[in-house]
């Protein structure tokens, strides 16, 4: 929690807020990963996830949440995304995070089918310790749409402290071996700023530049 001291006044003052989330959309530039996964007969959406998903555990500001009036630093997260059921609504895939990208995708992969498969809304915090509840990023995709802003429903925004992460349509092959897509991230502004989110953004451009070279 060193770091986090750095900045607890920050957090003091925020959480006087009624409302103490910072949401930033913007275009991520990053090294396009689409030939490596057909190369590797890999999916890219879970590929990409993967890459988010890494980048956000080693930023020490989208690990902190809110327990029982303390703030704590998170080991791990649970892998989560939303996904669309037979019926065309929303439900939530839900498995374990590892570092080795072929379980990673079988895991997602495997998640993704089961939350496909159901009727009802599965995998909610609903029978979740208060612990596990925090161990959560929330992420959610839009393939359809060049996105511009979100705003994710908040319970309530005082106590809104789980980073939500959404983006948009991959763009268009570039000349240069990069492609663009949209995307926004909220946090607490208690403990990330701007700064953060485009450490954030650096950080996936940099895990998708390692995994494919």
């Amino acid at each position: 929690m060193h770091n986090f001291e750095k900045r607890r006044d920050r957090y003091n003052g925020y959480t006087q807020f009624a409302n103490p989330l910072i949401n930033l959309s913007f275009t991520l530039t990053v090294p396009d990963l689409r030939p490596y996964c057909k190369a590797q007969q890999l999916p890219p959406f879970h590929v990409f996830l993967y890459c988010v998903l890494r980048a956000v555990a080693s930023i020490d500001n989208f690990m902190y949440r809110e327990l029982d009036g303390k703030v704590i630093r998170i080991k791990d997260f649970m892998a989560s995304y939303t996904v669309l059921n037979s019926d065309n609504n929303l439900n939530f895939a839900r498995f374990d995070m590892t570092d080795d990208l072929a379980l990673f995708v079988e895991r997602s992969l495997a998640a993704k089918k089961v939350a496909e498969a159901s009727a009802e809304l599965i995998n909610t915090s609903a029978g979740l310790s208060p612990l596990d509840h925090k161990r959560n990023v929330y992420i959610t995709c839009m393939p359809w749409l060049e996105l511009t802003a979100i705003e994710h429903p908040i319970y309530l925004h005082k106590t809104a402290d789980i980073p939500a992460l959404a983006w948009g349509k991959f763009g268009p092959p570039q000349d240069d071996g990069m492609m663009r897509l949209p995307l926004s991230v909220q946090a607490h502004h208690g403990f990330a700023d701007g700064y953060h989110i485009h450490l954030l953004g650096e950080a996936i451009k940099a895990q998708i530049g390692e995994l494919i070279a």
